[in-house]
């Protein structure tokens, strides 16, 4: 394991800090790293080589799991590290339907799951659900005032005929209504469709200024590549979960200028230097990028080391609780994750609290735009 990286993100000693002799901390990772959401779970794997083989003195065991992105195999994943790996804590699911899915079991077990996909939940009904992705509402506001300073006043919106296209319409509606936009259509597709012309046409006829998308991955490049094929002149505008180099590559030449809303440490480079988020983003960007190539920036991998470094801050007070293993150790470690305060990490500043278990503000939230083959920061 590569901990020099770990090491140098951290608070000096952190990883040096002598605990009685304890069982092996064991964390399950359940990712999407086959099917359609493939492309974002390359980057949530990738992330994993920089992971600590120690965390406080302690061995830990990291068992990582692919769902397929299908929530039914998460939800099985899930049992199977419960009742049979023991798990002390989840890092993901990496896919909103599967953390909906694995966070009833997580909660009932006792164990803390740290989801990595905007999943929306109340703490209060799931004490030992976490998130470390942004929450929609936080990242489709930032789009929104990009639109609104644009004078964009008509927009439509297409986005995946699941959850998530409902969750980022939901977002959608609130942000247009409080800037006081129309939605003038709504256009739904499935993430293994391969073709969405009808939609685009569609969406066309109702003349909107700009497109809202609700997808993510490489799926999301369908509607951009139709809608540019059809002659559409307006902005595209995506949610976080499109930005990754693949989107670029699947989209071509229609991507070009697509603007979308992502964490710091995909522009990690082109932040102010007085960003709190640039040092730990560039630390661990260069050393990602050294390893997987210059192409390979993605906000994916992010949210991966930042549920380590959120466990990482954590681990150590549980530890003086409970020995790993045992329920008095997850029930430790989920109180010490509650009482998260200004954490740094690649993917923004975390705070939790018992009503707030993601933490992020508006520290979080940078836009970019497909420029010459390349996310580029807007400035």
């Amino acid at each position: 394991m590569k901990t020099r990286l770990f090491v140098a993100a951290m608070a000096a000693g952190v990883l040096g800090l002598s605990a009685t002799t304890q069982a092996q901390i064991k964390i399950g990772a359940i990712l999407s790293i086959s099917g359609p959401a493939a492309a974002m779970g390359v980057g949530y794997k990738g992330a994993f080589d920089f992971f600590p083989s120690e965390i406080a003195g302690q061995k830990v065991e990291y068992i990582i799991r692919d769902d397929a992105t299908d929530a039914n195999t998460a939800f099985t994943i899930a049992q199977k590290m419960i009742s049979e790996d023991h798990v002390d804590a989840f890092i993901g699911p990496s896919l909103a339907a599967s953390d909906a899915a694995v966070a009833p079991l997580a909660n009932q077990a006792h164990v803390p799951m740290i989801a990595m996909a905007p999943y929306e939940y109340d703490p209060a009904k799931q004490p030992y659900t976490f998130n470390d992705a942004q929450p929609l509402s936080l990242m489709v506001t930032a789009v929104f005032k990009y639109m609104r300073q644009h004078d964009v006043k008509d927009i439509g919106y297409i986005g995946f005929s699941d959850g998530w296209g409902d969750q980022v319409l939901a977002a959608t509606k609130t942000s247009a209504q409080a800037d006081g936009m129309s939605i003038l259509a709504d256009e739904r597709y499935a993430r293994t469709d391969t073709s969405v012309e009808a939609q685009a046409l569609k969406l066309m006829s109702v003349h909107p200024q700009a497109i809202m998308m609700g997808n993510s991955a490489t799926p999301a490049a369908l509607p951009v590549v139709a809608l540019r094929h059809r002659g559409f002149k307006g902005g595209i505008y995506g949610n976080h979960g499109i930005v990754s180099p693949a989107f670029i590559k699947v989209g071509g030449a229609a991507a070009e200028g697509v603007i979308a809303v992502t964490s710091p440490v995909v522009v990690y480079d082109q932040l102010a230097d007085d960003n709190a988020v640039k040092p730990v983003a560039a630390a661990f960007m260069q050393q990602y990028t050294k390893q997987f190539g210059p192409q390979s920036v993605n906000p994916f991998a992010g949210y991966s080391y930042d549920a380590i470094l959120l466990l990482n801050n954590a681990i150590p007070v549980a530890l003086q609780t409970a020995k790993p293993g045992t329920e008095q150790f997850r029930m430790a470690l989920r109180d010490a994750l509650e009482k998260t305060h200004e954490l740094v990490g690649v993917s923004g500043v975390y705070s939790m609290s018992p009503t707030n278990h993601n933490g992020q503000d508006a520290r979080a939230a940078v836009l970019v735009q497909v420029s010459d083959g390349a996310w580029r920061a807007i400035h």
